[in-house]
């Protein structure tokens, strides 16, 4: 479990690095979307009510999925959306939660990285909304899955 978010510590700091090599913001929306190609196939039958996230422009779904084998459950994400440069919202928001434990989830602010690449400034507030309800229903996952392992 560590290695992982070693690893994906690694990764946000290279995200942020290549983000930090491109001036352009038409180079950086670009690199935005090639992040969302990162993401990994979440099936049709996924694409549910009951995974949508609401709140967002787009179309946005995410799967959660709780292993509770080693005591504090441990929440992995998958997601989608319609639009390609969500996508790579959602890829940067899954890096950042994915994988990691309830109570780690629910401490840890996505807004630092935002800010850190300097997406706050240059999303439309529909996308800033969508980004928010994303963050909010991991962290609503979260809460549920750290209640529920408290009362087994």
């Amino acid at each position: 479990m560590p290695d992982e978010n070693i690893d994906m510590a690694e990764n946000i700091d290279d995200i942020i690095a290549n983000f930090e090599l491109l001036d352009d913001w038409d180079d950086r929306y670009r690199y935005l979307i090639e992040l969302g190609r990162n993401l990994e196939t979440l099936d049709a039958d996924a694409h549910t009510e009951a995974n949508k996230v609401r709140g967002c422009a787009s179309q946005v779904w995410l799967q959660t999925n709780i292993n509770r084998e080693l005591g504090s459950p441990v929440l992995n994400f998958k997601g989608d959306s319609d639009a390609h440069i969500v996508r790579g919202l959602v890829y940067l928001i899954l890096q950042v939660y994915s994988g990691r434990n309830a109570s780690e989830i629910l401490d840890t602010d996505v807004r630092d990285l935002f800010d850190r690449l300097g997406l706050d400034a240059h999303l439309t507030p529909q996308r800033s909304n969508g980004v928010r309800a994303m963050v909010e229903r991991i962290k609503s996952d979260a809460r549920d899955a750290a209640t529920s392992a408290k009362s087994d």
